[in-house]
């Protein structure tokens, strides 16, 4: 089964856009399940139609390939971090556009790592209700709750719709320089999506885990926290961003399927879609 059931499949060698898969929740904390998300993604994304309604075109004939996915290594985060690493840099290689995912959001750093080392001024946009801003979770700084403050080790960090830190990231954040926006600075100013992409410029990597939306409608997460986004507030945003940088990556993480509840998956394969389309609009500009 590929990403949008697509027959024929696109082939590896004229895609634009490879889907990988990463069945990884070692490190989830209070709902696990994220593991199952991937596949959950692409068969819900089989019923999609793939006209898309909002830009007027049949996205996947830029051309997507759905790869195998990324094998778990069960040791630990940081071998499965860098089997991510591996598997998002031959893709990139290739001038293609990896599309990731996940599973829980320690795998980002990964995929962030193998695109920084071909684009090495990059920006991550991370949508999140988490900060994920920790030195050290549960023993280790691979935890998914550390993702983002390892990202900001060597890239510039932009958040949006974060309504849940400890003291220890909220201590943090005044003295980095990630650019943090609440969820609460979303619904207050009305301008918010052009003032947060004022920071991304040039190449940009997005990671959204799906918590940042309100559970009123994206219920299937590890860690769902009220006050969310809504689904016209996200395309808001990647349309902005994808009309103002290069998005060279992107990945969707953290759906815990509930089983007989397929809403949350489809919502999270259409996500995916109608960002391809909105960077295939920009490549023709």
């Amino acid at each position: 089964m590929n990403f949008g059931g697509i027959y024929p499949e696109c082939p590896l060698s004229n895609a634009h856009f490879v889907v990988v898969s990463v069945p990884y929740d070692l490190t989830s904390t209070y709902q696990p399940g994220s593991r199952r998300g991937p596949a959950a993604i692409i068969e819900a994304s089989t019923n999609m139609e793939l006209y898309d309604e909002e830009l007027k075109k049949e996205t996947y004939l830029a051309g997507i390939h759905t790869a195998l996915p990324v094998a778990v290594d069960a040791r630990g985060p940081r071998q499965m971090i860098q089997a991510v690493r591996k598997k998002i840099r031959r893709i990139v290689a290739q001038d293609k556009i990896p599309v990731m995912l996940g599973g829980e959001h320690s795998i980002t750093l990964g995929a962030v790592q193998a695109v920084a080392e071909r684009y090495p001024d990059l920006t991550v946009l991370q949508l999140d209700a988490h900060a994920d801003l920790r030195e050290s979770y549960q023993g280790t700084p691979y935890n998914h709750a550390c993702v983002a403050r390892r990202v900001a080790d060597f890239c510039r960090l932009v958040q949006v719709g974060i309504r849940s830190m400890s003291k220890e990231e909220g201590d943090y954040l005044p003295q980095s320089k990630v650019k943090s926006y609440s969820a609460d600075y979303v619904f207050e100013h009305p301008k918010w999506a052009e003032t947060v992409c004022k920071h991304l410029r040039g190449d940009v990597y997005i990671t959204i885990d799906l918590d940042v939306f309100d559970p009123s409608i994206m219920s299937a997460t590890g860690t769902p926290e009220p006050g969310g986004l809504y689904w016209r507030d996200v395309l808001t945003l990647l349309k902005t961003a994808a009309g103002r940088s290069t998005i060279r990556g992107f990945d969707v993480v953290e759906l815990a399927p509930l089983p007989g509840v397929v809403a949350p998956d489809f919502m999270a394969a259409k996500l995916i879609y109608r960002l391809m389309g909105y960077m295939t609009d920009r490549r023709k500009k």
